[in-house]
């Protein structure tokens, strides 16, 4: 069945299948060791479950009749990354919980959500907490520098305001150029040199850019800043925010370095 209330879930989450990347390294982080007993061939955090853990497929294509082979008591799904069909065919027979997650705020509630259901809500509070603490320190002057994050080539897509690595880049101090669009807008050379972008990023997920991306890009786009970032801190939404903060620290400084020179 789809779960709804923490509260109304019994069965015990002695047996939890992750559908989802940033949410199997949640479960590392909670010490859901033994629990744990599937996750998506994309979940390479820790990079120790990835080779001792059973992969029940990818994030969008699932082995259904693997996962219901394994007996699970807790599947942990995402509403964003995973397949809603694929999701409610498992809820036919198995315990699904499927998060929502578009902004920080919601990654916390997903935390905390995990931590009731998992038996860990002292490591989720702990948790939350850190992380609060952490994104209070972010401290940057507006107006914000502005942004077109790129996710895929061929075509090229970048990120609406409705998603999770929007709300992030806001955190981080900049401006999502596409703020008004939904989901994964599809855009062109010409729109990237026509929108006034300060800067490119080019994410490390799910295409992986690197710099030849960036060497053939600048040829087309001589005025715009490209930058490489690290989409598992932009993207990820469990226990690795905890390292983003420091990675947008970071990244600020760098690009304050580059803009001097």
């Amino acid at each position: 069945m789809l779960l709804t209330d923490t509260r109304a879930f019994t069965a015990g989450a002695n047996r939890i299948i992750s559908l989802v990347p940033s949410q199997t390294d949640l479960l590392y982080y909670f010490g859901l060791e033994e629990e744990t007993i599937g996750i998506t061939k994309f979940c390479i955090h820790p990079k120790q479950w990835l080779d001792t853990k059973t992969r029940i497929g990818g994030t969008k294509m699932l082995d259904l009749e693997k996962i219901k082979s394994l007996s699970p008591t807790l599947i942990l799904a995402n509403k964003e990354e995973n397949v809603k069909q694929q999701v409610e065919t498992l809820a036919e027979e198995l315990n699904v919980w499927v998060t929502d997650v578009k902004n920080l705020q919601d990654a916390l509630n997903m935390i905390n959500d995990i931590g009731m259901l998992t038996g860990k809500t002292t490591k989720a509070t702990d948790l939350i907490t850190d992380i609060q603490q952490k994104f209070a320190s972010l401290q940057f002057i507006e107006p914000f520098k502005k942004v077109i994050y790129l996710i895929w080539q061929n075509p090229y897509m970048t990120i609406g305001g409705d998603t999770f690595i929007s709300n992030m880049l806001l955190h981080a101090g900049y401006k999502n150029i596409y703020q008004e669009s939904k989901r994964y807008p599809e855009i062109t050379i010409a729109d990237i040199r026509n929108s006034g972008c300060n800067y490119l990023f080019l994410s490390s997920e799910p295409f992986p850019f690197t710099q030849k991306h960036v060497d053939e890009l600048k040829a087309y786009l001589p005025k715009v800043k490209i930058i490489l970032v690290d989409g598992e801190m932009f993207s990820w939404y469990g226990s690795r925010l905890l390292k983003a903060v420091d990675y947008f620290d970071k990244l600020h400084q760098n690009i304050e370095n580059h803009s001097s020179k």
